[in-house]
């Protein structure tokens, strides 16, 4: 039918605007906060854009359910103000013979939340994760930073630097303290430089220094000068323990904890939502020519915001044993999907959703 391909064919264009414009606005704000925790020292900064592109990668389906969402409503709202829903309505067009184009428009875009919030998800939290574990468990070579204190969570010492090469292959006017036993060790040299044994042990050759070693409090410091002296490199093995939201779908499913079936109620909701909120927008486009689309705006924001809030509650209310894996999984859902088909009800009866009577009452108590 001719509204069909208008209605599928300005939703496709609709949708596009609107997933690239939370697109741009999630990569703004990832990346601030990535390239923030870059210039702390909690991520390596060559690792930023890879962290963005996997975080985009996670969000995309939530990116993908709103777009779904809003671009629905954007497209029958004008309709309605550009009166041309009172035209298809009054040639015998009824408001449920819209599910069935917007159903086959939105049906690619939920498969895609469900590959994304089931595959996409889980992946791109487990590979951000590795990533910020190898660079925590870095060996103490590459803490070191010319002109800046770094201590090493391996071994509890503290390295000072004044320059470096490029390669980290030489360092110079060197500083190294560490305690064992309750007694200090510092190390100071002019130069120094890596080594790498056979074995696979890497070393800082420090040349032309002096060590104190010695109690704190007491005035008996040794004092030794050296040509060379090997100070060697810590380093830990990368652990990669996998949290709830990096576990795959099966996995959630195969050691049915409750933070297991709490995610994976979570990752299931997503489409639910995705197919609700289709639903909903529908009914809830219908506006009066002369008032602002505005409204339908806020509106689709706070049932939107709520609605997610909600899941949220859910998912942990599952986790702390509080309600049960099968209500949690459908009953947020079902709620929600009895109030569309209410509030279908009223819009193909020509009823409003709230009556003049009801904010008199409401103004009167």
């Amino acid at each position: 039918m001719i509204f069909e391909r208008s209605l599928q064919r300005e939703l496709a264009y609709t949708a596009g605007a609107v997933f690239m414009v939370l697109l741009t606005l999630v990569l703004t704000t990832m990346m601030i906060r990535i390239v923030g925790l870059a210039a702390s020292g909690e991520i390596d900064p060559r690792d930023v854009l890879v962290l963005i592109g996997l975080t985009v990668i996670g969000y995309l389906a939530i990116m993908l359910v709103a777009t779904l969402f809003v671009s629905i409503l954007f497209v029958l709202t004008r309709w309605y103000k550009d009166s041309e829903m009172v035209v298809w309505l009054a040639s015998g067009v009824s408001l449920t013979r819209f599910i069935k184009p917007i159903g086959i428009f939105a049906t690619p875009i939920v498969i895609l939340i469900m590959f994304f919030v089931f595959v996409g998800w889980p992946w791109s939290n487990q590979q951000s994760k590795l990533l910020r574990a190898r660079f925590q468990q870095r060996d103490e070579v590459s803490l070191l930073a010319p002109g800046q204190f770094r201590e090493s969570a391996a071994s509890h010492r503290v390295f000072f630097i004044e320059k470096m090469s490029p390669d980290q292959a030489r360092v110079e006017n060197v500083f190294v303290t560490s305690t064992e036993n309750g007694k200090v060790n510092v190390v100071v040299s002019k130069t120094g430089h890596t080594e790498t044994h056979k074995n696979g042990d890497r070393f800082v050759v420090l040349e032309n220094g002096r060590r104190y070693d010695g109690e704190p409090g007491h005035p008996d410091f040794r004092i030794m000068e050296f040509e060379r002296y090997g100070v060697k490199i810590q380093s830990q093995p990368v652990i990669n323990t996998p949290t709830t939201t990096g576990l795959p779908t099966l996995t959630l499913l195969r050691n049915p904890t409750n933070e297991n079936l709490a995610e994976f109620a979570w990752r299931a909701g997503l489409p639910l939502i995705a197919i609700n909120l289709m639903l909903l927008a529908i009914p809830l486009a219908h506006q009066n020519p002369r008032r602002s689309r505005t409204i339908n705006l806020v509106m689709a924001v706070l049932i939107y915001l709520t609605y997610s809030n909600l899941l949220n509650v859910v998912q942990a209310w599952i986790e702390q044993g509080r309600m049960s894996f099968a209500v949690g999984l459908v009953a947020l859902h079902i709620i929600v999907a009895a109030i569309v088909v209410f509030i279908f009800w009223l819009r193909v009866r020509n009823r409003p959703l709230f009556t003049r009577a009801m904010f008199r009452r409401s103004q009167g108590a």
